[in-house]
């Protein structure tokens, strides 16, 4: 039994960033499928774009983004700071701000989880 916190902090941008949300995706995937395995995807930073693009249905990581999308969350001033707020309320995804607005770490580290950044 594993337990681990998948955060997502690669932005739009790039096509290296687009690997790194997939390698993320993937990673959250293989823990939730697992079972006695628990998962967090916390998508946090420049990360919290991808919500509103993986919301769209026709978006080609949409499958993969559903597999997990009953871990996500994302963090509530980072998704206010890169403009993408309404846009995740409306997703009905979780923000999470309980360190200075931003998600703890450490509280997933104090309850045994592995981080994983990508």
């Amino acid at each position: 039994m594993a337990k681990a916190a998948v955060v997502i902090l690669a932005g739009t941008e790039s096509h290296a960033d687009s690997g790194r949300l997939v390698n993320g995706l993937e990673t959250a995937r293989e823990f939730a499928k697992t079972a006695g395995d628990e998962v967090e995807l916390i998508f946090d930073g420049a990360g919290t774009q991808w919500i509103p693009e993986l919301e769209d249905e026709f978006h080609d990581y949409h499958d993969l983004y559903q597999s997990v999308r009953d871990e996500a969350s994302a963090c509530d001033f980072c998704a206010g700071a890169f403009g993408v707020d309404e846009a995740i309320d409306d997703a009905g995804v979780v923000t999470l701000d309980d360190h200075d607005g931003h998600p703890s770490i450490r509280s997933p580290v104090d309850d045994d989880y592995e981080i994983i950044t990508f």
